[in-house]
């Protein structure tokens, strides 16, 4: 079913609902925006080490271009145990809970809100739980937006290199490294200096090192690319997916290696040209064109939407969408010949659908 799209372009004022969720493993801080409905999913966020739902994701959800899906699309962003702002210690007999357990925790909110189904958005830690929860529970996630996921289990150098980091550096410049690609860190002090800031006085410090650690703890993520012939039960993602990742980033061989595992039919790579490890903050409005791509290609945004979306654009952006709209009409060998010029790994995840084709076009020429 399409939505249809509200008249006018005045801002839209959710109501907003903040509550702690009491799950199997401790409460859960959550913001719901919007009003969730049976006919339609909610956008569930969840936030990467280091971060909350307002330093991971404000910079995306208060930008124009967002109006368009939160009209339509409610928003339910949830924090992990102890990560929420001005939060107290956690006991010293609570044990945080693992990355498995946080992703199980997540059908306690929805039961709380009565949301039936979600469309995952998440980065770096989220990015794993959201996936791990739509691996175990297929029926609850319409679609999943990955940002800097790392589907392997930490290694026993990694293991060793991690244990000497946190002798030696600080927990924010940890984190730091953790969410940022040495560039950032050299170049943009601007930006690492207001994330350290953040880190350091808006974040329970302990409360961030258990999250950390339980994030360093994974397992590998349980996923198989299905082979053409081959078993048609291996486990996958059942629902479509976009990944993203900036071409900056600290985690751009993890995202590649996650699209290399994941069902090419359903999955497609958004990799983000010049932009470093957060590119929803980075690069918002190209992120949010992408998004607004993946969620009409569900059936959840009308074209109406996309239209206004592009005459806000640039100039730039402008000509760069009636491009889009010109390789549509292109042989798909033409498209894969541009593509691979560009990156190989964006066209390894290309889908089928003229959607996806659209997103990873907009990566090639724009990002």
């Amino acid at each position: 079913m399409v939505l249809e799209e509200n008249e006018g372009d005045s801002v839209f004022e959710p109501q907003i609902t903040e509550e702690h969720v009491e799950t199997p493993y401790g409460n859960v801080h959550c913001i719901m925006s919007g009003t969730a409905k049976a006919n339609r999913p909610v956008i569930l966020t969840f936030h990467d080490v280091g971060l909350n739902h307002k330093s991971c994701f404000e910079s995306l959800f208060n930008h124009e271009d967002m109006q368009e899906i939160v009209r339509h699309l409610p928003i339910c962003h949830v924090e992990a145990p102890g990560q929420h702002e001005a939060a107290k210690t956690l006991p010293s007999a609570y044990a945080y809970p693992s990355m498995d357990q946080l992703s199980e925790a997540l059908p306690a909110v929805l039961k709380h809100f009565g949301l039936r189904s979600v469309i995952g958005l998440g980065v770096g830690a989220g990015a794993y739980i959201l996936a791990k929860f739509a691996l175990n529970h297929p029926d609850m996630v319409d679609g999943l937006v990955l940002i800097n996921i790392n589907p392997s289990a930490e290694g026993l150098m990694d293991s060793v290199a991690n244990k000497l980091t946190e002798w030696t550096h600080t927990l924010p410049d940890t984190v730091i490294a953790h969410l940022f690609g040495k560039d950032e860190i050299e170049n943009n002090h601007d930006l690492i200096a207001t994330y350290r800031h953040h880190i350091t006085t808006t974040m329970n410090q302990s409360n961030v090192s258990q999250f950390f650690r339980s994030y360093n703890s994974r397992n590998a993520l349980d996923v198989e690319r299905p082979i053409p012939g081959g078993n048609v039960n291996v486990r996958t993602l059942k629902c479509s997916a976009l990944l993203v990742v900036g071409d900056n980033s600290p985690a751009v061989e993890a995202v590649v290696d996650c699209n290399s595992k994941l069902n090419p039919t359903k999955t497609t790579l958004l990799k983000m040209a010049d932009c470093g490890g957060l590119p929803q903050v980075d690069q918002p409005a190209k992120v949010i064109e992408a998004l607004k791509y993946f969620i009409q290609g569900m059936g959840y945004l009308s074209s109406a939407g996309m239209t206004r979306l592009r005459s806000r654009t640039g100039s730039r952006s402008r000509s760069h969408t009636n491009e889009l709209q010109r390789d549509r009409t292109h042989s798909r060998g033409a498209e894969d010949k541009r593509g691979r010029s560009h990156t190989d790994t964006s066209m390894d995840s290309i889908s089928h659908s003229s959607v996806t084709q659209i997103i990873s076009k907009s990566t090639e020429v724009t990002c």
